[in-house]
């Protein structure tokens, strides 16, 4: 049995005559003849009865149409499934994440990626760094956005992206009001210097801020915002977490003037050995377009 057999047998109920529905397939009658003889020999029996212009279910053939049609729909949603697999328009993107990139590109990317192929399915952990590794290697997820370096060998670099960290403060914060400020007025700044750990590249950075006078608060990511919108403290932050606040004037950026300008950077990895599909293929071009000029080095 097959689902050309199937699709015959179908069109024939449907049209009541072997010829509009070999006119309807495109195809001979003789054809569709033989399918129909095929499929008889299969099921053990006779499923029309012939006579004059019109035909005839027999009793045999009134039973198997409801489990024709639904295999035949089985059989077509599979084709069209396998297909979409190979064009990217079907399947699995599992992603594993740091917390502090759950947010920026990649949920712009997630929105973006959705709204193309909104057919294939998307899955997000969250998870330390090395948490999210351990994620690729046990299978849970294809993808990972890790801290830059990392020293795995078996991982595969898709993407290196670097982004600029700002210093932010809420609107009701005094120095809010200032567009530059010293180095020395972020160490005293009123409510503490909230402190996010941003990963190895922004370690040296942290330890010099922590030597300062000023108390530092180390927080997860959600908290720091919370506290900034409510005017506590101010925080060195990757611009694209709060970007829709500093577009609200909800927090507002402020130049340091005697500081460089220090950087996260971030690595999105795959296993070595791990087989990337069409849908993973196009997931990672869009999130490397979304990032822009933030992805600096590919090896794909």
């Amino acid at each position: 049995m097959d689902i050309e057999q199937l699709q015959a047998f179908d069109r024939i109920v449907r049209d009541g005559s072997f010829s509009r529905a070999a006119r309807a397939l495109n195809i001979a009658q003789p054809t569709i003849s033989a399918r129909i003889q095929g499929l008889e020999q299969v099921v053990g029996g006779t499923l029309f009865v012939r006579g004059g212009r019109s035909i005839v279910l027999t009793e045999l053939g009134e039973s198997f149409l409801p489990y024709a049609r639904r295999a035949l729909a089985v059989l077509t949603e599979g084709i069209e499934v396998a297909q979409g697999m190979q064009t990217g328009a079907h399947g699995r993107v599992t992603v594993g994440t740091i917390q502090s990139l759950a947010g920026g590109f990649l949920a712009s990317s997630i929105q973006r990626f959705h709204n193309a192929y909104p057919q294939v399915e998307f899955f997000v952990r969250t998870g330390h760094s090395d948490q999210v590794v351990e994620m690729l290697y046990d299978g849970l997820v294809k993808l990972g956005l890790v801290s830059w370096p990392f020293f795995n060998l078996d991982l595969k670099l898709l993407q290196h992206f670097r982004e600029p960290l700002v210093f932010v403060v809420g609107a009701e914060h005094p120095l809010a009001s200032k567009r530059s400020i010293k180095l020395d007025e972020v160490h005293k700044v009123k409510g503490h210097l909230l402190k996010v750990r941003w990963g190895y590249t922004t370690s040296e950075f942290e330890s010099f801020l922590e030597n300062q006078a000023s108390p530092m608060i180390d927080l997860p990511i959600d908290t720091v915002r919370y506290m900034l919108l409510r005017g506590i403290g101010g925080a060195f932050l990757v611009r694209a977490l709060v970007a829709d606040d500093l577009a609200t004037g909800h927090l507002i950026e402020v130049v340091v003037e005697d500081f460089p300008t220090i950087y996260r950077e971030s690595a999105l990895v795959c296993l070595q050995k791990g087989a990337m599909s069409t849908a993973l293929h196009n997931f990672v071009d869009v999130l490397r377009e979304e990032a822009g000029e933030l992805a600096i080095k590919s090896e794909v």
